[in-house]
């Protein structure tokens, strides 16, 4: 069992290593592919923890289809049981927390639709009567098409440029469905806490994306890079935040290093030697994932069957 067990190390702790690789390949990536690569970063460590969890679990139930009965499967490994309790009770709050962040993310959409009840505007845009300073991407929600939420108070202190450059910012966070993503994200940091440092570099690469439409849509960078640095420092303290998933806002995330990249040139993908260093980073990260699975599933079907054999036997 030896052997089995290394699988199952592997397999849990590949998490805390996938997520630097994916983290340092997203910094070398234009936003959108960055995004995509983090998210799918963040698919792929949930489910290989769940996996090696499930085969944990399943061990002695594995065993009892080959109609092999318990003890023996104890004199061959006598933490089979142990190990199986503590693998159903791990996945059962990780199911019980999946459960509650998600209600989460639906109460927030509620309350966010509700402070916007008050909003008028035509189309796509909402502006809500008031002195606070702030503007969101509110998603689709109950029938409700998703909107773009600006405050009064946003809208005085931005120049009439510097609001084009906000709409489109938020427009672009509705049009790439983002919130889907940093849902994603946030749902699987619920399965295994390395998935927390890929959804905060989600949440800044998003911002980037975002940022960059913007800076597309108006045709100039440094206006781009102007607007988002005066809505920042206009706004409010309050945070659209709950359980880490966040109302997509034109100041969320570390502002200075946003304006910074929009001031530089318009990003492209790496060439050379660190396109082909990325992408064998991403193909590793992948195939490992992808052996430590089936060598799981290989190692419990080899188990199982000498298991049933020594019965057999005897």
């Amino acid at each position: 069992m030896t052997y089995f067990l290394l699988l199952v190390v592997v397999a849990l702790a590949f998490p805390w290593g996938a997520s630097v690789v994916a983290r340092r390949l997203a910094d070398v990536l234009p936003p959108r592919q960055a995004c995509w690569t983090l998210t799918a970063a963040a698919v792929l460590m949930a489910g290989g923890t769940i996996s090696a969890l499930i085969g944990l679990f399943h061990v002695p139930f594995l065993a009892s289809l080959e109609q092999v009965p318990l003890a023996r499967v104890l004199e061959v490994w006598p933490a089979a049981v142990p190990v199986a309790v503590a693998a159903g009770a791990v996945m059962l709050v990780q199911l019980v927390l999946l459960v509650r962040r998600w209600f989460q993310h639906r109460s927030l959409l509620r309350r966010a639709w509700l402070s916007a009840a008050g909003g008028t505007g035509e189309g796509d845009l909402l502006v809500v009567p008031g002195d606070d300073v702030d503007a969101f991407a509110l998603p689709a929600y109950r029938g409700r098409r998703g909107r773009v939420v600006v405050t009064a108070g946003m809208v005085d202190a931005l120049k009439a440029g510097e609001r084009e450059v906000l709409l489109a910012h938020e427009r672009a966070h509705l049009a790439g469905r983002h919130h889907l993503l940093s849902a994603v994200a946030d749902l699987s940091t619920t399965v295994h806490p390395a998935v927390r440092s890929v959804r905060e570099s989600l949440s800044f690469h998003l911002e980037r994306w975002a940022d960059e439409s913007a800076a597309a849509a108006v045709g100039n960078r440094k206006t781009a890079a102007a607007a988002i640095a005066r809505a920042a420092l206009a706004g409010t303290s309050r945070q659209h935040t709950s359980g880490g998933y966040p109302l997509l806002s034109v100041t969320t995330g570390p502002v200075p290093q946003r304006v910074a990249a929009l001031l530089g040139p318009e990003p492209a993908a790496p060439e050379g030697g660190a396109r082909r260093a990325g992408a064998w980073g991403l193909a590793v990260t992948v195939a490992v994932s992808a052996v430590a699975a089936l060598a799981l599933a290989y190692g419990l079907h080899e188990y199982v069957e000498y298991a049933a054999i020594a019965v057999r036997g005897g």
